[in-house]
């Protein structure tokens, strides 16, 4: 017998004296006795055991474990014949009724977590890692992957054959799943699953990384990778990844052993989703995936939700390394700060004259996040403007709207930003878009700073972006959401009269609206008409309408005669500006909220960089609506050409093939305007279209048109240029 089996029997032996001596209490409790007496004292025989329990194959382990408790259990709940008729007639005996009987139930324990973080999980023992990566996919509630097979990730693709915990969508190119896995965690909040091969496939990916990065949408990232032992040999398809990316995702991180592919992946999601969402890429060799795990795992490194110290946050490793004192201490004194600025902050809000609300996408990161401002500017008489990515965070149709602010944002907007004593930004991050030439940014609020009545709030999660581009007054770091609403309890109901401040603002929004020469009988249409005609056409609808949009002109005219009204139903790059962004991620927004009309305003330029992905829709019976402005030219690039480069259209000009013909190829309907008497009819067409089929409206327009107003990147935001057809704005001394 070997010195395993010598010290079980010996602790069986043990376990049934216990029971024999407390013969006369409960059964539970003996049972609990010899549970606690055989296994809870002596871990290192416990590790043994589960040790020798891995040479087994797994249903073998199963059912031994459950003949050795069933065994124990009967002997233990054995009790003398006289002691067990006293037993019974006690518990015949009960008050009437019962003390529980349609009573609500009191000193109830609470529940304790299911999982002890410090036994070993065996579930994914005997599995291999494609599997286990298959797994881990249902604990985290994934429900769709976007990708595309190659040699070294097929491990993973076989495990996930057939799947039933998600679906699965293939696009016709790497960056098309990027973008799809965009626009899904751009609508639902969750981070966005990739899944692709090593060498192009995943360098196929860098863009949509590197775009999600510049606008902080989760995604997760997983790709194939030639075996560990091939690694460096430049094998076939073999790329240096994790090099390539560490620059454009949050974390990155090669897995070398399949024990530690749980823990990865659930580090990847959490580092997704935490502070400032963003990319992260999971690097996954070859004999990583086709491997099977022989050795159990911590249930801590196995369990989504236990997952706390995280690799890539050095205030946490700095914290570890503390004394329980001294982080207790670094609480306490970042809480002592933070309430310090929420009061200097409502101060500054309860006395400024001329405040302004700038708000990001930050505030649309919690659904409370669009309540909450929405009650801060009209229980303070504060207007309102947003970003780009914050359209839809502020209702467009309440008098406190500015529109969207910067380059190519609302005039009253841009003015009331230089003329403001007091800027509340909310989850922005003053990029240079929105602030045009730095030095001639927000003069009044900064000198309001300087004489402690107004300035900049700057609430941000991002430490980074604090005191990056201007200097905070009061700096909030920390969940925006959630800081605003401690932010809320210190404003007094009572402010100062602003009369003048909403007169001022009124008058620039008569002087300088958004503008445009409408099109002539017999000529093509212009693009504003196009998107206002798109704008009535759902204008009963809005909550139930999401917009994706590529990069360019369109983009712009989107954002300034569409009005939004609603928190997540903008879908657009906007830190880097990625041409071809439109189609796939309105697909992944249509995949995220199948039973909403999504819509892509698209230009011909940027809808030709990924035209082919509605093959993609028509496939998987993906119900997009694709518009495109089609002015046969990149039109942004020619804009400029135009004002700055003497209207030399240097490789501008596209010559497109036929819109209507290659979506029907595809299987797609479609649909062409081209005068603005039949658009209201066509458009209605489009949007009424059945739901689950894709569908391509071409609408013809004009070539030379102009977005305004425009602030040149040298000028500052009062030094805008407005439409032909207005006063244009006085200069400032």
């Amino acid at each position: 017998m070997t010195s395993f089996a010598v010290q079980f029997a010996r602790q069986q032996r043990h376990a049934f004296q216990a029971a024999s001596k407390l013969s006369s209490a409960s059964t539970s409790n003996i049972v609990a006795a010899a549970a606690s007496t055989s296994y809870a004292s002596t871990p290192s025989a416990a590790r043994a055991f589960s040790t020798a329990r891995n040479n087994l194959p797994r249903s073998a382990q199963i059912a031994r474990s459950q003949r050795s408790q069933l065994a124990l259990t009967r002997h233990i709940s054995t009790n003398q014949p006289k002691e067990q008729a006293a037993a019974a007639a006690q518990t015949s005996v009960r008050p009437e009724p019962s003390p529980a009987f349609q009573q609500s139930p009191q000193n109830i324990a609470p529940l304790s977590s299911r999982y002890d973080a410090n036994a070993l999980d065996e579930s994914f023992v005997g599995m291999s890692g494609g599997a286990i990566f298959h797994e881990m996919m249902l604990r985290h509630d994934v429900k769709h992957v976007f990708g595309y097979p190659g040699g070294a990730i097929l491990p993973v693709f076989d495990a996930i054959y057939n799947s039933k915990h998600f679906d699965f969508v293939l696009p016709r190119r790497e960056d098309g799943a990027g973008h799809m896995a965009e626009g899904y965690a751009r609508v639902t909040g969750k981070p966005g699953v990739i899944l692709v091969t090593s060498g192009p496939g995943a360098t196929n990916v860098i863009t949509p990384m590197q775009d999600a990065m510049s606008d902080g949408t989760p995604l997760v990232v997983f790709c194939g990778q030639v075996a560990t032992s091939a690694i460096g040999s430049d094998a076939f398809q073999e790329a240096d990844v994790v090099g390539i990316s560490r620059s454009c995702t949050k974390w990155n991180v090669m897995v070398k052993d399949i024990a530690e592919l749980p823990r990865r992946i659930n580090e990847a999601f959490k580092i997704a989703t935490s502070g400032r969402p963003g990319p992260v890429l999971v690097d996954l060799p070859k004999d990583v995936t086709a491997g099977i795990l022989r050795q159990a795992i911590p249930y801590s490194q196995t369990q989504p939700n236990m997952i706390t110290n995280l690799p890539s946050r050095q205030v946490a490793r700095n914290r570890r390394g503390a004394t329980f004192q001294q982080s207790t201490n670094l609480r306490s004194s970042e809480q002592d700060i933070l309430t310090s600025e929420l009061r200097e902050a409502a101060r500054l809000i309860g006395i400024a004259k001329r405040p302004i609300i700038y708000a990001g996408q930050g505030i649309l990161s919690s659904p409370d996040g669009p309540k909450l401002l929405a009650k801060l500017a009209k229980e303070h008489n504060i207007p309102v403007t947003t970003t780009l990515q914050g359209l839809g965070a502020f209702d467009e149709l309440d008098p406190l709207s500015l529109h969207m602010l910067g380059m190519h944002g609302s005039a009253y907007a841009n003015l009331a930003m230089q003329d403001a004593d007091l800027i509340i930004a909310l989850g922005a991050r003053f990029d240079d878009r929105v602030t045009g030439r730095i030095d001639k940014f927000a003069p009044h609020a900064r000198a309001a700073a300087l004489q402690k009545r107004g300035g900049i709030i700057h609430f941000e999660v991002m430490p980074k972006n604090i005191n990056k581009v201007v200097q905070a007054t009061c700096a909030i770091e920390g969940d925006v959401v959630t800081n605003l609403g401690k932010l809320m309890p210190y404003l007094e109901s009572n402010g100062p009269d602003r009369s003048e401040w909403h007169e001022l603002i009124k008058s620039w929004k008569d002087s300088y609206p958004f503008t445009y020469e409408p099109s002539k009988e017999g000529e093509l249409m212009k693009p504003q008409e196009v998107i206002e005609a798109l704008d009535s056409a759902v204008a009963d609808q809005k909550d139930n309408v999401i917009i994706s949009t590529g990069v360019g002109q369109h983009q712009m005219w989107a954002a300034q005669h569409y009005r939004w009204r609603h928190p997540r139903t903008w879908v657009s790059s906007g830190g880097l500006g990625t041409m071809g962004f439109g189609l796939p991620s309105c697909i992944g927004a249509k995949v995220a909220a199948p039973e909403k009309i999504v819509v892509d305003i698209d230009g011909d330029a940027s809808f030709s960089m990924t035209a082919m992905e509605l093959a993609t829709a028509a496939q998987y019976d993906i119900g997009v609506k694709v518009l495109v402005l089609n002015n046969e030219f990149q039109g942004m690039v020619v804009q400029w050409q135009d004002l700055f480069y003497e209207k030399r259209y240097s490789h501008t000009e596209m010559h497109n093939p036929d819109f209507c013909k290659l979506a029907e190829s595809m299987n797609v309907k479609a649909i062409r305007c081209d005068n603005i008497k039949d658009l209201p009819a066509k458009m209605k067409e489009f949007i009424e279209y059945d739901n689950n089929k894709p569908i391509l409206f071409e609408a013809r327009i004009t070539k030379n048109e102009h977005v305004y107003p425009f602030c040149p990147a040298s000028a500052g935001l009062h030094e805008l240029i407005v439409h032909p057809s207005l006063k244009p704005i006085p200069k400032k001394a």
